[in-house]
C-alpha cells in the first residue's frame, strides 16, 4: 500500500541552455530599460512627479509629521502623562513636565504640563503608536510628508514647531 500522504516538494526548475548564458539576463535586463525609455521619451508617460509644481496625492491612511493639537478653548491638550514616550519602539520622544502655574492661562487645568516636547525624525519610524497611546488625543501624524532638512537640527521636531506650524500659535507666550 502506497503512502498517499507524502508530497513531492522537491522539484527543481528545468534551465534552458540559452538562460544558462550570462549574455541572456544581461539582454533581458536592457530590454526592460528600453521600453521604460521609449515609454517615458516618446510617448510621455512620466513616471516620476514634477516637484514643487505638482505634489503627491496622499492616501487618507497616510501618516506625516507630528503635530500637536489645542481643545475647544486654544489649550494645549498634552498633559505630560508620558504614554507616547514609553510606548514609542524607537525611544524618538522627549517628554520635560512642569507643574502648571497660575500664570500659564495657556495650559489646561490639570496639574502637569509638557515644557519640552521633542521628537527626533532621525529615529522615529511613524509607526503611529504614539497617536494610539494619548488619552487626550494631543499628537497627531496628520502633517505634510516634506521632510527635507540641510542639518541634523532641522529633524528634530519641538514643540514650538509642532504647534506653530500645524497646531496653530501657542497662546499666550510672551517673547
Amino acid at each position: 500500500m502506497a503512502n498517499v500522504n507524502v508530497v513531492n516538494v522537491a522539484k527543481r526548475h528545468q534551465f534552458k541552455w540559452y538562460e544558462k548564458w550570462y549574455f541572456y539576463s544581461v539582454i533581458v535586463g536592457l530590454g526592460i530599460t528600453i521600453k521604460h525609455f521609449f515609454k517615458t521619451a516618446f510617448l510621455g508617460k512620466a513616471v516620476t512627479i514634477e516637484f514643487p509644481e505638482k505634489k503627491r496625492a496622499y492616501s487618507s491612511r497616510f501618516r506625516g509629521l507630528h503635530s500637536l493639537k489645542r481643545d475647544e478653548l486654544g489649550r494645549e491638550r498634552c498633559t505630560a502623562c508620558f504614554c507616547c514616550m514609553w510606548i514609542c519602539p524607537a525611544d524618538a520622544i522627549y517628554i520635560e513636565a512642569d507643574e502648571v502655574k497660575p500664570e500659564n492661562q495657556h495650559l489646561h487645568p490639570e496639574d502637569k504640563y509638557a515644557k519640552r516636547f521633542d521628537i527626533d525624525l532621525l529615529r522615529c519610524i511613524f509607526c503611529g503608536l504614539c497617536e494610539e497611546a494619548c488619552p487626550k488625543g494631543a499628537i497627531y501624524l496628520d502633517g505634510n510628508g516634506e521632510l527635507a532638512a540641510d542639518n541634523r537640527e532641522d529633524l528634530i521636531l519641538t514643540k514650538e514647531r509642532m504647534m506653530e506650524k500645524y497646531g496653530g500659535p501657542i497662546i499666550g507666550r510672551r517673547n
